[in-house]
């Protein structure tokens, strides 16, 4: 094809500047032509990883090409998506953006090496799941009126995991210990997972995650769950009330999860990722898993999803802002 001759020849543009000498519809048809990294930008065994797994072993089937994930933990999220902000913009990097990378950590981060709507482009949401508070069996809290009333009790005694700073689960809570006038102490953990098995081993009394890391072992008796974030409860585990009710109105936090790619891929490219990835979450078998984890599929256009992500950056600056939680 003469747009393959001619980008073969400019040897030293970048492949964005290349892209354009062909028709982006036979980029797209062609896409994707090698294994494609997609890139968690969390640890493995956490909710983002559980999906993008499921997620990539469907792509791999669907392509024909290798879909490699890879965990590239570190700075809630931050430092994943700076790996893909940096990436050839061919479709062939994708990353697992999410609430901490994209919506708190725009503006809770102060010194991010990119510009998140600048360097990142949004493809498609793929679903939202509260937070779920958990304690050890040994723990004799068996509500958050009763985490609330121990905490007033025994203020700076009572102390929680929740994974990295300045992701959903450690807002979340910081937003519920703002409303209900209490003091917890934070111990801050580089990988989620670790964060609850720690709880779990009862090294650490309290634990808030993302729904779907703790489903398995709440049904396992080895965690107990004390209450949702969400406005309304879950199907899953209708005994299991939400904060809300515990007595503080208005109290509604979901996580959410999503692909996103490097902003200067071609539109071709960006809307053949959003219809495959679509595709994939409508697959019956991978709707069901994702709604057992709390997490039914919630796809988005482009559009949409970029719009979300922007009211979003907007929400949690105002929370933090309120909050008076120290940005960093």
């Amino acid at each position: 094809m003469r747009c393959v001759v001619r980008a073969r020849r400019v040897v030293t543009l970048s492949i964005a500047a290349a892209l354009p000498l062909c028709p982006l519809s036979s980029w797209a048809q062609s896409f994707p032509s090698k294994p494609v990294r997609y890139i968690v930008p969390f640890g493995p065994g956490g909710s983002p990883d559980i999906v993008a797994r499921l997620i990539g072993d469907r792509l791999t089937r669907l392509w024909g090409q290798q879909v490699i994930v890879e965990n590239r933990p570190g700075v809630a999220g931050t430092m994943g998506t700076a790996v893909v902000a940096k990436s050839p913009p061919d479709g062939h990097s994708l990353v697992q953006c999410n609430i901490a990378s994209s919506g708190i950590g725009v503006t809770f981060f102060t010194k991010l090496p990119y510009d998140h709507f600048r360097d990142i482009a949004a493809v498609t949401r793929i679903g939202m799941t509260p937070n779920m508070i958990t304690v050890h069996p040994s723990v004799p809290i068996h509500s958050i009126k009763d985490l609330i009333a121990f905490a007033k009790k025994h203020p700076d005694k009572l102390s929680y995991t929740s994974g990295q700073v300045g992701t959903s689960p450690q807002l979340s809570m910081e937003l519920l210990k703002l409303r209900a006038g209490i003091q917890m102490t934070n111990i801050p953990y580089r990988i989620g997972a670790q964060a609850f098995t720690d709880t779990m081993a009862g090294q650490v009394p309290v634990n808030i995650s993302n729904a779907p890391l703790t489903t398995a072992h709440i049904q396992a008796g080895r965690v107990r769950p004390r209450a949702l974030t969400s406005a309304t409860r879950a199907a899953q585990f209708p005994s299991v009330p939400t904060v809300e009710e515990a007595g503080l109105p208005d109290f509604d936090v979901q996580s959410w999860q999503g692909v996103c790619a490097p902003a200067a891929t071609p539109a071709a490219i960006l809307d053949k990722l959003n219809e495959d990835i679509i595709s994939v979450l409508r697959i019956p078998e991978i709707e069901q898993r994702l709604t057992d984890l709390i997490m039914p599929p919630s796809p988005t256009t482009r559009e949409e999803f970029d719009r979300f992500i922007r009211s979003e950056v907007a929400r949690w600056d105002k929370v933090i802002t309120d909050a008076k939680i120290q940005r960093q």
